[in-house]
């Protein structure tokens, strides 16, 4: 799919409002993040053309201006709660973040553990920080929140959080993820700095909704499919158009959010607040950068479909409940879409199929996966005795790329064997069969040897982005692989094994 996004002029755009923003308040803005501040590979499916790290490039072209704290709830530390797209959790997501920031040339002023009550993996996560010379800030909860004003904005509330000193105009306030504590941090943040004189202000930094399309285009649906388990609903913001006769799109939590926002904000300023809505907080031109809209559409409508199937993989796994994936299939519903509406369903579900009839499955289990390829073609595979369906799909994906038959074998037998005897009789595993990381650490060791091979190596490259679905849940290494490649990653709510453990 072609570019439909033009990042520049949403650079442009985006940077101007920021600007503006820190001019009405003369001395700092607290901006916090909405969604992912690296790798927002959500807008970037929605959006197609929409660099992933863009924002990150908005904030080097304000690296002289802007510092970042990094906000995480205890809560998610002390269940390990994931990234799905990384598959790590959001504690090692906030370490990895300290770390792309400092690449990308962004130091992290502090990291602030909000609604802190000394959860055990928390403290060992503010020692672990704190050990590699980081600032830790703990935050409790607020007290007379949501609904004791007078507690809430007093030295019992947000004057009971301990102040974080910055210096520069911009502070970017974010997390790896919703619910990480960032717009108390920063109407903490202005408590205190107001009390030392200081003109300081809020806006959020928002992509979605996207608040000038229309309330049911698909990209502020395929919102709604990827924020299912938080049940945010998408509404017409009657507060923006009662002040300027313009409709706007927000969501429920920050319309039921907005009257209290907004006395807590004037009674810490002591002053009207200049926001007449939700949608006048934040600081959202993304609509502005689409420039083809059907495809954006499209695009759209696969990412519900997507969220779909991870939701209904993440309800067998325990991780939610039913009701999100009930949601979900209202959406679909919604947009007229079903389950085969991704190109990549019935192909998979075919290979499986075929699995079965040629008696090619693994302990009585057939899985199949396919892949959409750039350009159109699919390509599937299958699980055996020998590979997983991951595996082989990622090989016969390199051989169709490469142009090699397909019949022919890129894995020598001494090299599988060799696995093999490593797995079962050295490690004591369970199974022979290769994952697909297995799968393409053996194909680089054939790539010394085979030209064929080699050959299949550099056109993994060319994976990346496309789409694939599994007929069942992918194994860690299947999942690591397939990620490692950076393919979109579907699969139906089945287990690929009928071990309760896999390591």
């Amino acid at each position: 799919m072609g570019a439909a996004f033009d990042n520049e002029k949403y650079l442009i755009s985006q940077t101007e409002a920021i600007n503006e923003r820190v001019v009405r308040f003369s001395d700092k803005l607290y901006l916090e993040f909405g969604g992912k501040l690296l790798f927002d590979y959500h807008a970037a499916r929605v959006l197609p053309g929409f660099d992933p790290n863009v924002k990150m490039k908005l904030l080097q072209g304000l690296s002289d201006k802007a510092e970042v704290l990094l906000c995480i709830y205890a809560g998610d530390i002390e269940r390990k709660k994931m990234r799905a797209d990384f598959g790590i959790t959001y504690d090692s997501d906030a370490l990895k973040l300290i770390d792309d920031l400092s690449e990308f040339g962004i130091s992290v002023r502090a990291v602030v553990i909000t609604r802190y009550d000394e959860q055990p993996a928390a403290t060992a996560f503010k020692r672990r920080l704190e050990n590699r010379g980081i600032r830790v800030y703990t935050h409790r909860r607020t007290r007379g929140y949501p609904t004791d004003v007078d507690t809430i904005v007093s030295e019992q509330g947000y004057g009971a959080n301990e102040h974080i000193e910055t210096d520069r105009p911009i502070v970017v306030v974010t997390g790896p993820g919703p619910g990480s504590g960032k717009l108390a941090t920063c109407l903490s943040q202005l408590y205190h700095d107001h009390r030392r004189g200081i003109n300081s202000g809020f806006a959020k930094f928002e992509t979605f909704p996207i608040w000038n399309l229309p309330l049911k285009h698909p990209v502020n649906i395929a919102y709604e499919a990827a924020t299912a388990e938080l049940k945010d609903v998408n509404r017409l913001d009657h507060f923006h158009l009662d002040a300027y006769n313009e409709r706007a799109v927000n969501y429920n939590r920050d319309l039921e959010a907005f009257p209290l926002l907004r006395q807590i904000i004037e009674r810490i300023t002591g002053e009207p607040s200049f926001y007449k809505s939700p949608t006048d907080m934040g600081v959202n031109r993304a609509g502005f950068g689409i420039v083809d809209d059907e495809a954006v559409r499209t695009a759209a409508r696969q990412e519900v479909v997507r969220r779909y199937f991870r939701y209904s993989c993440e309800h067998v796994m325990g991780l939610v409940d039913h009701d999100s994936v009930q949601r979900i299939g209202l959406l679909m519903n919604e947009l007229h879409l079903r389950p085969e509406s991704r190109s990549v369903v019935q192909p998979a579900r075919q290979a499986a199929d075929q699995a079965r009839i040629d008696g090619k499955g693994n302990d009585g289990i057939f899985c199949g996966a396919a892949i959409e390829l750039s350009g159109g073609p699919i390509v599937t595979g299958c699980n055996s005795p020998l590979m997983h369906a991951a595996a082989s799909l990622v090989l016969n994906a390199a051989k169709h790329l490469a142009h090699i038959p397909r019949e022919q074998h890129l894995l020598p037998p001494n090299v599988t064997g060799a696995l093999g005897h490593l797995k079962t009789d050295v490690l004591k595993g369970r199974q022979v069969s290769l994952d697909a990381e297995e799968a393409l650490i053996a194909l680089a060791v054939s790539a010394t040897s085979d030209p064929a091979a080699r050959a299949a190596v550099d056109k993994l490259a060319e994976l990346r982005g496309c789409e694939v679905h599994m007929t069942h849940m992918p194994t860690p290494g299947d999942e690591a692989g397939l990620r490692k490649l950076g393919v979109n990653l579907t699969s139906q709510p089945d287990f690929a094994t009928k071990h309760l453990f896999v390591s």
